[in-house]
């Protein structure tokens, strides 16, 4: 008697990559399929390194950064550093610490530029840092990790590196600026549409595809733009 597995592989046949939802119903199989053409595989371990390395960079520079400055166009300075408890962090917070975390591991990491990085105060601070300045540090931050990643050698891809009193492989690294970018990001998002009301509208549907809008500009908070 045929495993399930064996079963699926005899339904589904070769040389097809699938999406498929397997349902084990006694004494019948059912399998729903969705079809899609094979990719093949990059060349060399150097073609896989290259990639990671680029879909890091992407993340980070055209997507995380652009989705936070169309929020900080949203805000006051005031709502920048609103905090909903005192063990919470409001958005300057969190911009502060992303550019530290950035820096931190990728720039001096990886980089080998001097770490000065005094990761308390980038919790401690109260507000006496603007919301231009803030964008700006964030920008140039996030330059920095791009031209570090950008002149990178995929080869060192599984090399380690010290950071952070420990020491990390420079794929390690990567993974964790890129994921850590993430999560704040959509904390900086919820906080946005909680403080200003807005629906950010980073995607567009009317066509029936994803279009990506969060490249376009807001009117900042005071011109009498439309929310």
């Amino acid at each position: 008697m045929l495993t399930v597995a064996q079963e699926a592989s005899q339904i589904l046949g070769k040389g097809q990559q699938t999406n498929s939802l397997l349902y084990n119903t006694g004494s019948k199989l059912t399998v729903c399929v969705t079809f899609k053409p094979l990719m093949p595989m990059p060349n060399s371990e150097i073609d896989v390194a290259q990639t990671f390395i680029q879909r890091a960079r992407q993340h980070l520079t055209d997507e995380y950064l652009p989705k936070i400055e169309r929020c900080l166009e949203r805000l006051t300075d005031e709502q920048l550093w609103w905090r909903s408890s005192p063990e919470s962090n409001s958005i300057g917070n969190l911009i502060l610490h992303l550019s530290g975390n950035a820096r931190q591991w990728i720039v001096c990491g990886l980089g080998g530029e001097t770490d000065r990085r005094q990761r308390q105060t980038e919790f401690d601070e109260r507000g006496t840092i603007s919301r231009d300045e803030l964008s700006a540090r964030l920008r140039n931050t996030v330059a920095d990790v791009d031209n570090t990643l950008a002149q990178f050698d995929p080869k060192l891809l599984l090399s380690e590196y010290p950071i952070q009193g420990t020491t990390s492989s420079a794929l390690a690294a990567i993974f964790h600026v890129t994921e850590h970018f993430s999560m704040h990001t959509g904390q900086i998002i919820v906080l946005t549409k909680m403080l200003a009301h807005v629906n950010l509208n980073f995607y567009d549907f009317s066509t029936g595809k994803p279009a990506h809008t969060w490249h376009q500009p807001n009117d900042p908070v005071g011109t009498g733009g439309n929310s």
